[in-house]
């Protein structure tokens, strides 16, 4: 869940520039009251100016149509964090309406005349979000939901737009229960379904508003659908489970409301568009003749088309499919790169999308699709930077330990930079996230002024290369893609020019408990690793990760409970390895993170300080799963420049 957020976590992508308030009398960076450092060098105020460029890109993404108008909410940053802005037409001015210390997570216009929209936030990236209704007549906002440590999210309007449907994790802070509520009034929030499970969801509304399409998510590889009747509270399993684990996601009613359009991988390797029958509960696949993913679609307001996306090696690619004749239809003026966010204007016609490339960052488009024009909305600024002279991904593979092929993303630095260049592999979270060639953002400094080349590997386990593969790294198999990382050294010791003797590792989240188990099992191969909100032992972090998301995890990882499991984790812990991590460590925090709790970083941070290995630590007090706020992401930014050069590049 929330794939979108894990590849930025690993690779920086947060685009900031520093405050004057941070810099201090001595000519140095002063870090704020917020962060917690330790062991790190005093950061000179040169190098803001000297990073400065790279810091200053802005990024913007779709949030939603206004219903009536031809104009759409956005969300982008002018100053600290995201927020929710207007756009009256393609190209037009970015209009911000929320103004708050705390990124936005989101919005959605009231479906009919579009007098208000809800929007959620949580504070210091705790990710208990609440509800917000901002009315567009005076800009008043109204907290809708409990305002305490529960997440609530997920919103989905009625049919008729006077009502909504979201999970909520309040009754118990674990179980993800269903309400409906008047966002006009909130006292009308109302329990409709009480579940067991962190992974509940509201998918749609039926056509009549007497049924909700239910997901029930259990895992990346199994997931199921249910119906509930919202008079008699009863709900009804639509998927019933077989021999094999079945995945079904992105599921909309049709417009008659006799079946549901939805993506499973049931008897395939990959997602393919199908249809349920309602009354007989047979799916038939829709389009076969795509060997990827489809991922993420949205039926038009007529019924008549379906628009989804595909993940094709990486690379998004954009489909129109005709319901009633049955024909499909590839898009092929959508910018090459990654997309989603896809949806249909409320008139028809219009279909609006995010999507970025290596050399631009995420801007919303629309594709007209009766006559096939596109029109960009916005143009996200690079802060002076040339995209022409940004580095363009290739795709390499490698061999692993037992043949199967591995692949990843390589992107090299400028030729003026010769010889064998150091090397940052950068490792993706999830685990069952995937890198894919997007905008690096800030991260391109390494690539044009240091002239070090990033590799972005999808090890086993990531999604997008079928679900047989996704599979490979559970549970007593986690360490397998450990091994991955290890094929990837012996490669990039045979290329011409890449330096094996000058190799940082680094990752996010999933993608950081792979960078110390590399730095534990090959830390005679590696210069220096980087660790960012990642898990230092699996005992210690099912016990203290959200409740809501604990079982959710145990399916993934395995089941710490059990004693076989338990064992297991504690023999290949990093935390339990830490002696063996003989090169520098960096490792990053947020210090609400309710993911991969503070503690995690915390006790191997002491561990290797115990051992005598440098280790630096650097923990933001107002941050969560990773950092969101300019100015936190500005000072991580340089305290990584400086840590790479002290360790990577040193002597070059």
């Amino acid at each position: 869940m929330d794939k979108q957020r894990i590849f930025h976590l690993a690779v920086l992508m947060i685009v900031s520039g520093v405050s004057q308030s941070a810099l201090g009398q001595g000519g140095e960076i002063r870090p704020g009251e917020n962060l917690v450092i330790q062991g790190l060098p005093a950061i000179p105020a040169s190098l803001a100016d000297e990073v400065r460029r790279y810091t200053e890109s802005r990024s913007a993404s779709f949030a939603d149509w206004h219903p009536t108008e031809r104009a759409m909410l956005i969300s982008t940053r002018f100053a600290n964090t995201a927020q929710i802005h207007r756009v009256r037409q393609p190209g037009g001015a970015r209009t911000q309406l929320t103004f708050f210390n705390e990124p936005i997570n989101g919005a959605t216009y009231e479906p009919r005349t579009g007098r208000y929209f809800l929007f959620t936030k949580d504070v210091g990236g705790n990710e208990f979000g609440q509800i917000y209704r901002y009315d567009v007549a005076d800009g008043r906002v109204t907290l809708l939901t409990d305002g305490g440590r529960s997440q609530n999210g997920g919103i989905e309007w009625s049919t008729r737009g006077d009502k909504i449907a979201y999970g909520s994790t309040r009754r118990n802070g674990a179980d993800r229960d269903i309400y409906v509520m008047d966002p006009l009034d909130p006292k009308t929030d109302r329990l409709v379904l009480e579940v067991t499970g962190g992974g509940w969801s509201v998918l749609d509304w039926s056509p009549d508003d007497r049924q909700l399409l239910i997901g029930e998510y259990l895992s990346v590889s199994e997931s199921r659908l249910w119906l509930l009747d919202l008079q008699s509270g009863q709900k009804s399993l639509l998927t019933e489970p077989g021999t094999e684990s079945v995945s079904y996601r992105n599921a909309q009613f049709s417009k008659d409301g006799a079946g549901l359009y939805l993506t499973t991988d049931k008897d395939s390797e990959f997602q393919r568009l199908s249809y349920m029958d309602l009354a007989t509960r047979q799916t038939a696949v829709l389009v076969d003749s795509i060997p990827w993913d489809v991922e993420g679609l949205d039926l038009s307001p007529d019924g008549r088309r379906i628009a989804f996306g595909t993940n094709e090696a990486g690379i998004s690619r954009l489909y129109l499919f005709d319901v009633v004749g049955r024909k499909l239809q590839r898009v092929d003026a959508v910018p090459t790169g990654t997309a989603g966010g896809l949806k249909w204007h409320p008139k028809g016609r219009d279909l609006a999308f995010t999507t970025s490339s290596a050399r631009s960052p995420s801007d919303v488009y629309s594709l007209d699709t009766e006559t096939g024009e596109m029109s960009r909305w916005t143009e996200s600024e690079l802060g002076g930077l040339v995209a022409t002279e940004l580095s363009e991904p290739k795709l390499v593979s490698w061999p692993s330990f037992d043949s199967r092929e591995i692949t990843g993303f390589l992107y090299e630095p400028p030729a003026r930079f010769t010889g064998k260049r150091p090397v940052m592999i950068v490792i993706h979270g999830g685990p069952e996230g995937q890198s894919r060639p997007g905008f690096l953002g800030r991260s391109n400094y390494f690539l044009n002024e240091q002239g070090v080349a990033l590799l972005l590997p999808n090890v086993r386990g990531s999604t997008g290369y079928g679900k047989s593969f996704v599979k490979l790294d559970n549970g007593l198999l986690r360490e397998d893609s450990v091994k991955d990382i290890g094929a990837l050294l012996d490669w990039i010791g045979k290329q011409p020019n890449l330096d094996a003797s000058r190799i940082m590792v680094m990752g996010g989240s999933y993608g950081g408990f792979m960078t110390l188990a590399t730095a534990t099992h090959y830390s005679d191969r590696i210069r220096c690793a980087i660790d960012i909100v990642g898990i230092s032992n699996f005992n210690t972090f099912l016990k203290n990760t959200e409740s809501y998301r604990r079982d959710l995890r145990r399916v993934e990882y395995g089941d710490e409970r059990d004693p076989v499991m338990q064992e297991f984790f504690e023999r290949i812990a990093p935390l339990n390895n830490a002696e063996k991590i003989g090169k520098p460590l960096f490792v990053v925090q947020g210090g609400n993170d309710p993911r991969v709790p503070l503690s995690e970083a915390e006790q191997m941070v002491e561990r290797v300080a115990k051992n005598g290995t440098p280790v630096w630590y650097l923990m933001a007090k107002d941050e969560g799963h990773g950092f969101r706020k300019k100015e936190n992401a500005d000072f991580q930014f340089y305290a990584t420049i400086l840590f790479a050069q002290h360790h990577l590049l040193g002597g070059l």
